[in-house]
């Protein structure tokens, strides 16, 4: 049993000592080369100079020389790129394939696109200014019977609406009489100016009464069977609803008394609101379609008739009035409905996302791919946005790639360099010198 043991433990020892050579042997050598390696690495950083030295947290603050800022803080040195080119412009970042990937970057094509526009708002239906009428009667007297007396009635045109006594209707027909009698007495006379003057009172009396609105049928009656009527009978001067009754059965009325307000509603005005920056897509002539929860399923086409001159001050929106014909009388005044526009401007330009804008208050900024991994900030002018789109007017050339993702975090870095770079070159920094660094003056080493 202990001559077992004897033998397993020489055998262990063997194998330790074998094993302790052959390490030696073979692993001292990567360790050694390893070793050698990290000092020339650190030889190399060594006499890599650094460029200036950056306050760590606020980097526009620098120094040629070590130094610490208010809190203590060590400079961060600074170091020029080995990548980097001479013809770049300054903020030109360059990221590497992984960190490219890590941070989601995706991109977009520049490219010429035709646009166009969809407005969607909400409009109010009104009377058709144009097809309203206001009757009121061309003479004074005493309204003795109202045929129709009720708002909302549906009335055609050259329909009775009512009867009116009137003592300069009564006068005016008895002229008329007066002067046919005497043109039958002088019809006859050998005197060509008396019977001329003859006709032309005549003609001048019936013309009268046709001004005081006097009915034809009436104004027929009085020329053949000269009976005089007591009542004018005033009649509709158009088809359409009435919409207001200005007077009643008795009443002394006036020119300026307003009897009946007639609507025709055979069309109908919308009045809509768009705001500014809709303003540019819509023009006259647009066509546009219209529903309203009142009536279900029905979809209403018109078109854009004005535009008008002014803005709504509360609103900051502009009106447009929009027409629609309305033969079945289902659009009614005072309905709102929904709206939707269909603006006929349209444009070949170039377009980009517009989630690819950096918006920095007084310029817009895209990042512009020059090559793997290699972003340009670029500044654009930019056009009118639609169905999320940008038009560009200038700053990029068709067929180049923009970011459309993650690039405020490129653009982070890019202010960095670009801020850098302009701190570095002797002639701007002289130019256009850096008030952060004024303020705060670097404190050295001792």
């Amino acid at each position: 049993m202990s001559k077992s043991l004897v033998i397993t433990a020489v055998v262990m020892l063997l194998v330790g000592i074998s094993g302790g050579w052959l390490a030696k042997k073979y692993l001292q050598p990567d360790i050694t080369q390893h070793q050698q390696d990290n000092g020339q690495t650190a030889n190399s950083a060594k006499t890599k100079e650094p460029l200036f030295y950056r306050n760590a947290m606020n980097p526009s603050v620098t120094s040629p020389v070590p130094a610490k800022d208010s809190m203590g803080m060590d400079y961060v040195p600074v170091y020029a790129d080995d990548d980097t080119e001479t013809d770049s412009p300054p903020g030109t970042v360059k990221i590497d394939a992984v960190t490219e990937q890590n941070m989601g970057v995706r991109t977009a094509i520049v490219k010429k696109d035709i646009l166009s526009h969809i407005v969607r708002t909400v409009g109010r239906v009104d009377y058709d200014e144009e097809r309203i009428v206001r009757l009121h009667p061309k003479v004074e007297g005493w309204i003795e019977t109202l045929r129709i007396d009720k708002t909302g009635e549906e009335v055609k045109y050259d329909q009775d609406l009512l009867s009116i006594y009137s003592p300069q209707l009564v006068v005016s027909q008895q002229e008329y009489i007066l002067a046919l009698n005497n043109l039958r007495a002088l019809k006859d006379s050998p005197i060509e100016d008396i019977r001329r003057g003859a006709v032309e009172l005549v003609n001048s009396s019936r013309e009268r009464l046709k001004l005081l609105d006097v009915p034809e049928h009436q104004l027929r009656d009085l020329t053949q069977n000269h009976n005089i009527h007591k009542n004018l009978h005033i009649h509709s001067p158009a088809s359409g609803i009435v919409v207001n009754v200005g007077a009643r059965e008795g009443q002394y009325v006036t020119p300026a008394t307003e009897i009946y307000m007639i609507a025709d509603l055979s069309t109908v005005w919308v009045y809509a609101d768009i705001y500014e920056n809709e303003l540019p897509w819509v023009k006259v002539g647009d066509r546009v379609e219209m529903q309203l929860a009142g009536i279900p399923g029905r979809i209403f086409s018109g078109h854009l008739a004005f535009i008008y001159p002014y803005a709504e001050a509360k609103t900051r929106t502009i009106k447009v009035r929009l027409n629609f014909n309305n033969p079945e009388l289902l659009l009614k005044p005072d309905m709102f409905a929904e709206v939707t526009i269909f603006a006929s401007k349209q444009m070949s330009a170039l377009v980009i996302p517009s989630e690819a804008i950096i918006r920095s208050g007084t310029r817009n900024k895209v990042l512009v791919v020059r090559s793997a991994g290699k972003f340009e900030p670029r500044t654009i002018t930019a056009g009118i946005v639609s169905e999320g789109k940008v038009i560009v007017l200038e700053g990029l050339k068709e067929g180049e790639q923009v970011v459309t993702s993650s690039q405020f975090l490129i653009d982070s870095e890019s202010s960095l360099r670009e801020a850098t770079a302009k701190m570095t070159s002797p002639g701007l920094q002289e130019a256009e010198p850096n008030p952060l660094q004024r303020e705060e003056e670097p404190h050295q080493h001792d």
